[in-house]
């Protein structure tokens, strides 16, 4: 399992030792606003998501990362490359989720842009991917950051998306 590195973060995958900090950042109605249908987690919900990412780990060798910022190890979020929808026949995504404490401070433009990094020169993918609910202004402003071009409106995870693509250079 791959660890990255940025400027102020190291991204470690992510692993039981990441629940406490992963549920209380999803359980966050602020944060979930355009995710989950607006919804907090629920424990089970965080508990199998943990499941899950563990397992793509194992089988895809790629899923979500915890954002440790290395000054103080805090996790500051979640970042993953992951295939859209969980389905391996559908393109590389990339995706992040931020803790109200690393709002506005720049970790989710660094942190994907190492995931992009690896994605395309590690993982080989030949582009990746991101969605985001239409009125998520800070996505898309990484995502336009990332170099990233709009595509459309998608269906993806129970919500109109809007979505993004890079192809690798």
């Amino acid at each position: 399992m791959t660890i990255l590195h940025t400027a102020r973060l190291r991204l470690e995958p992510v692993t039981a030792r990441h629940y406490d900090a992963m549920h209380a950042m999803n359980s966050d109605a602020e944060v979930m606003t355009y995710l989950n249908a607006g919804q907090p987690e629920t424990e089970e919900h965080t508990r199998a998501a943990l499941a899950r990412i563990m397992g793509r780990w194992a089988e895809w060798g790629y899923s979500w990362w915890a954002l440790m910022r290395t000054e103080d190890e805090v996790l500051v979020g979640l970042a993953c490359l992951q295939h859209l929808g969980g389905d391996r026949a559908q393109p590389h995504e990339i995706g992040w989720r931020l803790a109200r404490a690393g709002w506005g401070k720049g970790y989710a433009s660094e942190a994907a842009n190492a995931i992009v990094a690896h994605a395309f020169d590690v993982v080989g993918a030949p582009e990746v991917v991101a969605v985001a609910h239409p009125d998520n202004a800070a996505s898309i402003k990484v995502m336009t950051r990332l170099g990233m071009q709009y595509v459309g409106m998608e269906r993806h995870y129970d919500i109109d998306s809007v979505v993004y693509r890079l192809a690798r250079p």
